[in-house]
């Protein structure tokens, strides 16, 4: 398995974050999920968030070529119509891993303030 980790430098405002999570949820997730390559070699996603905005994603795949595909389709996703570029300025850093070690299991994506209200 390998991971991948993006860190997302803050503080950053409301309309970044709100610009992100659009991105995340209307555009780049459901590109990666129609992917059948993608959904048989993804094992987990998860966005961490500080209150300031500060953000690391850790994409775990089963491959480094999943990586390359996730890597790929995001690239080449088209902005939605209302999207600004400006407000989307990709990761501070991103660093891949082998991964050694994994505890315990993922469920299906939930998006805990969603399942909160």
């Amino acid at each position: 398995m390998f991971a991948q980790v993006m860190d997302f430098k803050g503080p950053r405002t409301a309309e970044l974050l709100d610009a992100a999570d659009r991105a995340g949820q209307e555009r780049l997730g459901p590109i990666m999920m129609a992917h059948p390559k993608v959904r048989e070699d993804l094992v987990a996603l998860l966005t961490l968030r500080q209150p300031d905005g500060t953000e690391m994603t850790i994409l775990v795949m089963r491959s480094a070529e999943g990586l390359d595909l996730v890597r790929d389709l995001v690239m080449s996703a088209e902005l939605l119509p209302g999207e600004d570029v400006a407000l989307l300025p990709g990761p501070d850093q991103v660093d891949r891993y082998t991964v050694t070690k994994m505890i315990g299991s993922f469920q299906p994506a939930v998006d805990p303030e969603r399942a909160n209200r």
